[in-house]
């Protein structure tokens, strides 16, 4: 996994770490070197006169005790752990910067916004010009740390040559924080409380220091807060907390797994900036690795070796793409039964995306399906099932298979299903589901869940896709589109509020984050629709309505890779 620290002892601690700083251990390190670990805490002004407190790091061989120009990896963070990191190796220098109003940085916490970028790039132009830097810089992120990165591309970042970024969002009001249009509060409730946290324990040194510049701090946590809640749109305050472009044209490594809390993001991004030699890792970040892959963790150092210090080993050869699936659920790809695959692009070349239809049957198959209606009571459905993104967090539930598949939470919904599959089917890039629906409330949370259907019956959570009623609408111009013009991934207005009318049908497209699983021969595809997971917004019951069927009736638009035949069993 990615990270640099150890996780907390208590897993429900854990749930709490959405946005969190490493937390997640990467595996082997590498063996200490003899030399001592030098570090030094930093007072920096920036421009405002605000001071953030940075911490350096590195290892020998020193030079008289000090340390020697090397490349630095520099990680910008509202975590305020300490220095320092040494994954990469003695070859490295190490920064550890608190972002502005966190950890024991003064100033007042903007959540990531045009503060914070322009700290990042005036930091990053102060580091290049130390004597314990080469002049060659690579940056370093996972999860907040990384969203830190993607928001200041836009920004000339001097000296830098190279990142390697985990988890991360390419728009942080889509990718984690309102997806679909549905807020998502226990993920804003961890981050509030993970960067709270370090923020009051270094309270009392910022109120004997400063306490004008305490007080500042302080009420930038609030506001944090209050931000989450004043802006239920996608307006300019969200557009600034979100990916603009790279004028730095840096290769970048992007670190994911198809079940991690933030996954949809480095998808995106690396869409964004594929042409200037990223490459995506789909091997897990919050959400765990398979066993027995080591995860990221040689690629990481090797990518900082290519790209900072000029080894030719090759890595920036490697596919661009390489996915590690699971094999019918996360869990059994945890303990190490996984499908892996690579290609030089996302979606894979190739890939189509098979139409099933919703029958009046409670079935999934081709063709247009009978028409029928069909209604179930919007209730809050079981979280550790139906938002298997946020359940990757907490290891707690690993080995609880009852809270974990469907069982429980598909009796309150609906349910469409396909016959058993004919041939093994690797389903692999965003899906979609169209959807015709009324509602008793002028505004509804659709839900719906993909899930693998094992011989026995059991139902395994595999993709995700939600969306608000009161956004319809998409912009087909930013929409992935199939050869056959059919809209895969619908890039949704979040920007324009439009309730429905009481009782009237609308068409939604549901766009589900990535979905990486291989069906087996004898398995079965189940699409459920039902209530928001209990983890997200809750209201009171509302009675929804689906309809099915007819020529362009309600259907499921699954990606299905080259060499897998979709066919069903007789």
């Amino acid at each position: 996994m990615l990270g640099t620290r150890r996780p907390p002892r208590l897993r429900w601690l854990v749930a709490l770490a959405v946005l969190a700083a490493p937390f997640v251990p990467i595996g082997n390190h590498r063996a200490a070197a003899a030399e001592p670990q030098i570090t030094r805490v930093i007072r920096l002004p920036m421009a405002d006169g605000v001071e953030l407190e940075i911490n350096l790091g590195g290892r020998g061989p020193l030079d008289n005790g000090r340390l020697p120009q090397r490349p630095v990896i520099a990680e910008f963070s509202p975590y305020g752990q300490s220095c320092c990191a040494e994954w990469a190796g003695p070859d490295f220098n190490y920064l550890q910067v608190h972002i502005r109003g966190t950890g024991d940085s003064d100033g007042s916490f903007d959540s990531l916004g045009i503060q914070s970028q322009r700290d990042t790039a005036a930091v990053l132009a102060w580091a290049c010009r130390q004597p314990w830097s080469n002049g060659r810089l690579g940056l370093y992120g996972f999860s907040a740390s990384a969203i830190m990165v993607y928001n200041s591309l836009h920004l000339p970042l001097p000296c830098v040559q190279s990142a390697v970024l985990g988890a991360g969002t390419h728009e942080l009001y889509r990718d984690l924080m309102v997806p679909g249009g549905v807020p998502n509060f226990l993920p804003a409730l961890g981050v509030l409380a993970l960067i709270g946290a370090p923020s009051l324990a270094a309270g009392p040194a910022r109120l004997q220091r400063a306490p004008l510049t305490a007080l500042t701090t302080f009420k930038g946590m609030f506001e944090m807060g209050r931000s989450f809640q004043k802006h239920p749109r996608l307006d300019s305050w969200w557009r600034e907390r979100g990916m603009r472009g790279n004028v730095n044209k840096i290769p970048i490594l992007m670190v994911t797994g198809f079940y991690d809390v933030e996954s949809r993001g480095p998808f995106e991004a690396f869409k964004e900036l594929r042409s200037e030699g990223a490459h995506l890792m789909v091997v897990g970040a919050h959400d765990g690795v398979p066993a027995g892959t080591g995860g990221s963790d040689a690629t990481r150092r090797r990518w900082f070796d290519r790209f900072l210090r000029g080894v030719d080993n090759g890595v920036d050869r490697e596919p661009a793409v390489q996915l590690w699936m699971s094999d019918g659920d996360r869990e059994d790809m945890l303990a190490g039964r996984f499908v892996k695959t690579a290609a030089d692009n996302w979606p894979v070349p190739g890939t189509r995306w098979a139409s099933l239809s919703l029958d009046a049957d409670r079935s999934l198959h081709f063709g247009a399906g009978k028409p029928a209606r069909h209604s179930y009571v919007e209730v809050p459905s079981l979280p550790t099932a139906t938002d298997p993104h946020t359940t990757a967090l907490l290891g707690y539930f690993n080995n609880m298979p009852a809270l974990t598949n469907m069982t429980i939470p598909e009796s309150l919904g609906l349910s469409y299903t396909t016959k058993p599959f004919a041939s093994d089917v690797v389903a692999a890039g965003p899906a979609s589901l169209e959807l015709d629906l009324s509602s008793s409330a002028h505004q509804t949370d659709v839900w719906a869940v993909i899930s693998d259907v094992s011989p026995d019956g059991k139902a395994h959570p595999v993709a995700t896709g939600r969306l608000r009623t009161s956004y319809p609408e998409i912009d087909r111009a930013r929409s992935l589109v199939d050869a056959t013009g059919a809209i895969v991934q619908p890039y949704g207005r979040y920007d324009r509020y439009r309730p429905a009318p009481i009782g009237e049908v609308r068409r939604y497209r549901v766009e589900f984050w990535p979905i990486g699983n291989r069906f087996r021969a004898g398995h079965r595809l189940r699409l459920h629709v039902l209530g928001a997971s209990a983890y997200s917004s809750p209201h009171t019951p509302i009675v929804n309505t689906v309809r099915v069927g007819g020529p362009n009736g309600s259907r499921l638009l699954l990606p299905v890779l080259p060499g897998s035949n979709l066919a069903f069993a007789p």
